[in-house]
Order: C-alpha cells, then structure tokens, then sequence
C-alpha cells in the first residue's frame, strides 16, 4: 500500500495552502491551517510555510489563482527553502492534482490524502489496516492518471494483467482497484460479524464510550478510569483501534471504550471504512464526550463531532460532557474597565464553567487528566448514570445499591 499514499518519506519540509473565502473567514483559515500543521507533523513533515489566498470559490484547474501558484513556484523552486511538498487544507480533484503538480514539479497532498496517510502509519491491527487500505482505494479510484502503471503489479496470477482489445492501462488500473476494493469490503464484512459477536458476547453490561475530537486526552482519561495503560501521545490519531476495558465504580460493573478522534473534514470513506469500529459508539449507553477547553476552537470542535456522531447515529444517547486540559487553559478574563466586546480570547475559565453548566446541567464537569483533576466526581457521576440504566436491566439487584452507597 505504501505505493499508493506514501508513508515511508520522512522529515521532508512542506508548504501549506489555504484558501478565504465566504465559508470560511480569516481567523477561520488560520485555525484550518494550525491544524493542518499539526497533521504534517504527525505524518513527520516540518511546515515551513504558509500560503493564503482570497477567493470566492477554489479555482476548478489550480485551486489557487494563477498569481498566487507562480508564488508558490517561485518559493519551492528557490533551493534554500528545501521544499518536498506541497499541502493543501481541502480535497483536491484529479484534474487539480495534475495541473498543480505539473506546474510545480513536487510532489502534492491535500488533507484527505494526509490524513489518509497518517492513519496508514497508525494503523497496528489486520481490521486497522484493511480499513485504512480500502479507504486508501477508495480516494484513490476517481484520481487515476496513466501514472498508476505499477499497479499491475497488486495483481494476482504471477504479476500478469491480461488486457482486452483496446483496453488501456487506465482501464486496467481501474479494474485492479475495484477489484481490490471489493475484496477488501468482503474481508470488512467477515471481520465485522466477528465483531458483532465479540460484542454479543460481553453480555448486558451497560456501555461507556469515549468520544471526542483528535488529541483531547481520551486515551489519558481511559487509563485513569480503568487503571490500565493505554496508549497515548500528543499526536493526532493516536488511536485508531478501539480498546475496551471492564471497569468497576463502587461495586458497578460497566466496559468503558475508547473510540478513534473526529477531526474537521473528516474524509467519508474513513467513516465508511471504519464503521465496525463506529459500532461501538452506536452500542454505547453511555457517551462521555471529552473536550480539549484548552483550545481556542472548542465549541466547534464540539460541534464537528456532535455533527459526526449524528451521522453514525441518529439516537440521543445520555452524554457527560468532560471538559479536559482545565489545567491549560491560558485565557485571561476581560478586566472591568475594559470596553471592548468579549471574545472567547478573554472569557475566564470560571466563566466558561458556569455557562455551560447552565447550559447541560449536571451533565457537565470540568477536569484534567493529566493533573488528575476532579477525577473523582467524574467517577461519580459516571456511576450515578451506570446506575440508571443497570437497574432497568437487572430489577432484582435494586437493594445491593444500599449497601454499595453505604
């Protein structure tokens, strides 16, 4: 797979490209770009710089204007800067691929693409790495050129392809990738009916899964909850397997999951190809959806994975909002006298605390992983929701919850 999206390519210095326009404002772009820097890192590139234009809609044959493409030429082909690559922060057609490419003489990614390839390198298990490889193929069947030749090579029957009259090599590429994607689908299928089976299996224990955007603590909280390591890093994706852990609050049984990060622009077929591992979100009883009250764009980072676990399914389920990182958060709160308007860059934590506790009630809490802040009401009220749903499964164990509370 690795000839398809390249993952083997290391510590190459990339150019990142954005673009304004009535969707997505000024600040709106410098966000995107952030991070989509922090996606170059993850996949081991170094963003050196950045690239904006002003435009009502992305050109059809360049995505940039002709003027701000020959800056760009102009900056890589300088060979001090040591270009390798160049990132654009939306998907890109086949058709702008081609002309960037050609115009620029390096190699291009768009976000799709990236984080495409930044699940490649994280995925560790078979199911991972079949879901990445046929999202891979995925982005890749409506981008085919006649630069896809080495493809004969995924082919069964001793590397040869045997060809119709007429049939180009195109054409044939084509049908390897379907081919391929349809085997990989079936391999899905087989993988997931032993999924549902495992799930099957772990009985009525009611279900707690961990939701949230990429990079905002899940995986340190899931190790603080069930007192297991698990893995975790400041990276984007860190977790793309789901990992369950059975975990007991005063006496009370429940499995506590930790499911792969949402970002913006999440590529479809991602969440298409991960949709068994989307299934432990469906099944949950429970969703603590974890935020990172650190970053500046939070409420639309709540926003982007409210929008996608919507998608996957449409049932309101309880849900404990965890605002994680209390212990970075750096705003400073507006001084008295000052009369500007507030903006979320001079809110006080104390401030955020009580609007959005007026907001969901008691189905909020403010923590920190890291300094292991307020964890224990967390628990608590984990348990006080566990509880709800365990009783109307197992009615006759109603009067073990005295001695528990006691």
């Amino acid at each position: 797979m690795k000839d398809l999206i390249l993952t083997d390519i290391k510590s190459e210095k990339a150019v990142l490209v954005g673009l304004i326009t009535p969707e997505q404002n000024e600040e709106k772009v410098k966000e995107y770009l952030d991070e989509l820097a922090f996606l170059a890192e993850t996949a081991g590139f170094t963003p050196q710089a950045r690239f904006v234009q002003r435009l009502e809609m992305p050109n059809s044959v360049t995505f940039v204007g002709t003027g701000k493409l020959q800056e760009i030429k102009e900056y890589v082909a300088d060979e001090e800067n040591e270009t390798g690559v160049v990132i654009f922060d939306d998907e890109l057609s086949a058709k702008q691929i081609r002309n960037i490419e050609k115009e620029l003489g390096l190699r291009i990614l768009d976000r799709t693409s990236l984080i495409l390839d930044i699940f490649a390198m994280r995925a560790q298990t078979a199911h991972a790495k079949v879901q990445v490889e046929l999202a891979q193929y995925q982005y890749l069947l409506p981008r085919l050129t006649r630069m896809w030749t080495h493809l004969e090579r995924q082919r069964g029957g001793g590397g040869v392809v045997m060809r119709g009259p007429g049939e180009t090599q195109l054409e044939t590429d084509r049908r390897i990738i379907l081919d391929k994607i349809s085997r990989l689908k079936e391999q899905l299928k087989q993988i997931d009916k032993q999924k549902a089976v495992q799930r099957k299996n772990r009985g009525k224990l009611v279900r707690v899964a961990l939701v949230g955007y990429t990079n905002v603590g899940k995986s340190t909280l899931m190790t603080l909850l069930s007192k297991s390591e698990v893995f975790a890093e400041n990276k984007l994706f860190a977790t793309l397997d789901t990992t369950v852990r059975k975990v007991t609050i005063e006496n009370l049984p429940f499995l506590l999951t930790d499911t792969v990060g949402f970002i913006r622009k999440l590529p479809t077929n991602l969440i298409e190809s991960f949709k068994s591992t989307l299934d432990e979100v469906r099944e949950a009883d429970i969703l603590v959806h974890v935020v990172d009250i650190s970053h500046p764009a939070f409420e639309e980072q709540i926003e982007v994975v409210e929008k996608t676990l919507y998608e996957i399914d449409k049932t309101e389920k309880p849900t404990i909002l965890a605002f994680n990182k209390i212990d970075a958060f750096t705003h400073v709160a507006k001084d008295e006298d000052d009369l500007t308007p507030k903006k979320r860059e001079n809110v006080s934590l104390e401030e955020l605390q009580q609007s959005w506790m007026s907001r969901v009630k008691e189905n909020c809490i403010f923590i920190s992983a890291k300094e292991k802040t307020n964890i224990e009401e967390l628990k608590q009220l984990l348990y006080e929701k566990v509880k709800e749903i365990h009783i109307t499964r197992f009615p006759y164990n109603d009067f073990l919850y005295q001695t528990y509370e006691e």
